[in-house]
């Protein structure tokens, strides 16, 4: 039988205001230290012992007794992107992008260039040739990277005036998150995958903290920041955990029985299986919390806790996340999932 619910309205509001705070924060794949600094002083602010790995991520010791069963989840703060490929002979930029990045639904978004010595210019990303009342084959052009284009919002005209700017092939383009709140709970942003996760295991610290919680076994969280390239998760692993959970977005989408209010337990995703004792004690703990679940199987998606084991760890690992709808896209979730993920959190690892 389900535990009598308690209240975590508290930590929720909590967990919304930190994932809107890091959703601010521009953090493509290869660009993420500032993200990073962020995390690694969100943490410590409660009181955690955090530090950075060589790669850039976060690692945080959570507290614990037993060292030698510990428990690491995983979360990352990398988004998608883009990256200056050419700067073409009309001063605009075309661009390669930086993980799943679609051009599909990135036209017409304002993003930021990163520039390497000179600066941040503004600028949007549109079609070649965007106006409708010119471009006759406005509708029937594939949009596609060499389709599309950043318009620099400068006066250039030239590849010479854009490169007096002082941007060239190699900076980093940030995508405007456009972060949404709205009054009936739904978040609405780019990169809720996975800044969402980010914030609600900021949420399982504060209530740790707060309830003045020592964990069963040793508890740790590495926020990466190359997961959306794959090998994120690949290494820091601390000495003796035996398990890894990534805490990333549930999938939400037609044949999947999952919704933005719920906490999604993956059974299989594109990699193969997650363990299955830890699947079922994810579904067991759901169930003893009241957490609001679905189990589903992710048709094509990779996580953090995989790239983990194919480096070579002997662990156990699952995969849970809150639900979010149009991944990779302009993206939905909803308080109500990250909290039932918060909920599950609290029973399977505390």
């Amino acid at each position: 039988m389900p535990k009598k619910k308690t209240s975590l309205t508290k930590y929720t509001d909590f967990i919304v205001e930190k994932t809107s705070e890091l959703l601010n924060i521009d953090s493509p794949t290869g660009y993420t230290d500032e993200a990073a600094a962020w995390v690694k002083k969100e943490f410590e602010k409660m009181g955690f012992t955090a530090s950075f790995t060589n790669k850039g991520g976060v690692l945080v010791d959570l507290g614990g007794k037993d060292k030698k069963n510990g428990l690491l989840l995983e979360a990352h703060t990398d988004t998608l992107g883009g990256m200056v490929a050419t700067i073409k002979p009309n001063g605009r930029l075309q661009l390669t992008n930086l993980g799943g990045m679609n051009p599909n639904n990135a036209e017409t978004e304002n993003v930021k260039v990163v520039t390497k010595f000179d600066g941040v210019y503004e600028g949007t990303f549109q079609l070649n040739n965007a106006s409708i009342h010119v471009n006759g084959k406005y509708d029937e052009t594939k949009r596609e990277w060499e389709s599309c284009e950043v318009v620099l919002d400068e006066d250039v005209k030239t590849k010479e005036e854009t490169e007096k700017l002082g941007i060239s092939v190699g900076d980093f383009v940030c995508f405007e998150p456009n972060v949404r709140v709205t009054k009936t709970g739904y978040i609405k942003s780019r990169f809720l995958d996975d800044k969402l996760s980010v914030g609600i295991i900021l949420g399982l610290a504060k209530y740790i903290k707060d309830k003045e919680v020592t964990p069963k076994r040793a508890l740790y969280a590495h926020i990466t920041v190359f997961e959306e390239v794959g090998h994120g998760g690949s290494s820091s692993v601390p000495e003796g955990c035996t398990e890894a959970i990534s805490v990333d977005m549930g999938c939400v989408g037609e044949g999947l029985t999952c919704t933005e209010k719920q906490v999604s337990i993956c059974a299989k995703d594109s990699g193969g299986p997650y363990n299955y004792a830890i699947v079922k004690a994810l579904v067991d703990a759901a169930k003893k919390s009241g957490a609001d679940y679905a189990v589903d199987i992710y048709p094509h998606y990779g996580s953090d806790v995989e790239a983990t084991l194919r480096s070579g760890n002997d662990l156990k690992h699952g995969l849970i996340g809150a639900g979010v709808y149009a991944s990779h896209g302009y993206e939905r979730s909803h308080r109500d999932g990250a909290e039932n993920v918060l909920r599950l959190l609290v029973e399977y690892s505390l």
